[in-house]
């Protein structure tokens, strides 16, 4: 296992961040989902101009943009099986 992965303490006497603290990680996710899902109830209180019939929709573009989310996963998750190398694929002398 390279050294980059493995878990490292922290030096001594340095004060905690924030963000290490598991409880405000929490808040930022759940103020991420709130405005995401206040930002899907807007969608129905503004005139759109839609170029397409299906971005009249409501709620096109923030599905549009979960299902591209997804997509752009998978499609990794299936380009790592033929893009992957072993571990030790640059120390091997040829």
């Amino acid at each position: 296992m390279s050294e980059h992965s493995q878990h490292h303490s922290k030096p001594a006497g340095e004060e905690p961040r924030w963000l290490d603290n598991p409880a405000n990680v929490k808040k930022i996710v759940y103020a991420l989902v709130a405005i995401c899902a206040l930002l899907f109830v807007a969608d129905a209180f503004y005139h759109k101009h839609p170029y397409f019939a299906a971005e009249s929709w409501f709620g096109f573009y923030a599905i549009y943009g979960f299902v591209m989310c997804v997509g752009l996963v998978l499609a990794a998750k299936l380009m790592r099986v033929f893009l992957m190398r072993d571990e030790d694929y640059y120390d091997n002398d040829r």
